[in-house]
């Protein structure tokens, strides 16, 4: 059985991330106009004051909360368990597949969302950004970099 590098692996999948899929999950539950207000970059905002949260739209909401929660402990919990290459992979691999979905889920603030950074407020940061590095830690790690034995580096999605 190999280990998981500590850093930046393990801090990064079972600390991080999931902190951070739970202040996601905080906001779209807790502060639902703060979430809606600031899901935007600033040649975007047409109108900054965001009407009041219907219940349609504070269902999706909590919805959306309750896949962040999902995701976070999915996260910890089962990569927490095991130090089995195989798992990892698959796991990581699932939440890749996730970051390309989130990523196209900003596709209706237009292309600019993707790269004009000194535009980005904390959310946007938190939904390309933050994205944007989870994604590459994934695309690392299914790569093998870091990863101390030739055979992890290896090791298929069998």
């Amino acid at each position: 059985m190999s280990t998981i590098p500590f850093f930046p692996y393990t801090v990064f999948f079972l600390y991080i991330e999931p902190l951070s899929a739970l202040a996601g999950a905080y906001y779209a539950a807790f502060k639902p106009q703060d979430y809606l207000r600031d899901l935007s970059i600033s040649n975007a905002i047409t109108n900054p004051i965001v009407p009041l949260v219907t219940t349609q739209m504070n269902m999706a909401l909590l919805q959306l909360a309750n896949l962040y929660l999902l995701f976070a402990l999915n996260e910890h919990l089962v990569l927490s368990s095991t130090t089995s290459i195989k798992t990892w992979n698959r796991m990581l691999f699932c939440l890749l597949i996730a970051d390309f979905g989130h990523l196209l889920s900003m596709v209706p603030l237009g292309t600019d969302v993707f790269w004009k950074v000194w535009e980005w407020n904390a959310m946007v940061w938190g939904s390309v950004g933050f994205v944007y590095i989870g994604a590459s830690m994934r695309i690392s790690f299914l790569c093998g970099l870091g990863l101390s034995s030739p055979n992890t580096r290896r090791t298929k999605m069998k």
